[in-house]
């Protein structure tokens, strides 16, 4: 039978023990926890990074899209159509100055990085003025490289719009949101010229 000072030790060792384990969850915890906080902030910074490269392509893209607009106006034989690329151009001249304000906005200056996409759309373009004669044709075909631009500038600018409303980018977000629903806009115009004018002739 253990004699009351082995009891007291019993008790003293289970206690050590029951202490040192709670101090090693605690620590397990607070690591976990930790780790979940550095967690946060590598995707943040991840996320900020796609942000800020997202903004350097459709710089780019805007910067491009502009010196091509004239051309394809040139092409263009359609008064609505002609209508239509001229006021796209003045909007895109905004949406690159909206862009420099949102670099600004997080602190960043106004960078461009080429932007394949933009780039490879605006190639097709060329091909098709390069390859149809002046006229209807061309102009259905001017139409449907322009609208593959605008769902490219659609699909980025509401990416950003996401990514900037996370960071906590309230300006920046309000700059992009304007921007989209002009391009939304710009789209639903090439659509209705498509629609009531120029494929119907091209047939």
């Amino acid at each position: 039978m253990a004699t009351v000072k082995e009891k007291k030790a019993s008790a003293s060792t289970a206690k050590s023990a029951a202490t040192t384990k709670t101090r090693d969850t605690a620590s397990k915890e607070n690591k976990s926890e930790s780790g979940k906080i550095a967690a946060k902030k590598d995707a943040a910074k991840d996320l900020q990074d796609l942000f800020e490269d997202g903004l350097k392509d459709i710089y780019w893209a805007e910067k491009a899209l502009k010196k091509e607009l004239p051309k394809m106006e040139k092409n263009a034989t359609s008064p609505d159509l002609k209508a239509a690329i001229a006021s796209h151009l003045i909007e895109t001249e905004e949406h690159i100055k909206r862009l420099e304000a949102a670099f600004k906005s997080i602190g960043k200056k106004a960078e461009a990085e080429k932007c394949d996409a933009m780039d490879g759309l605006l190639e097709e373009g060329k091909g098709i003025i390069k390859e149809t004669e002046i006229g209807a044709v061309r102009d259905a075909g001017i139409i449907a490289a322009a609208q593959k631009v605008e769902h490219y500038e659609i699909a980025t600018y509401g990416t950003l719009a996401a990514f900037a409303k996370v960071l906590g980018h309230k300006e920046a977000l309000k700059l992009l949101l304007a921007t989209l629903k002009e391009e939304k806009q710009c789209d639903k115009t090439l659509t209705g010229l498509a629609d009531t004018n120029l494929n119907s002739k091209a047939e």
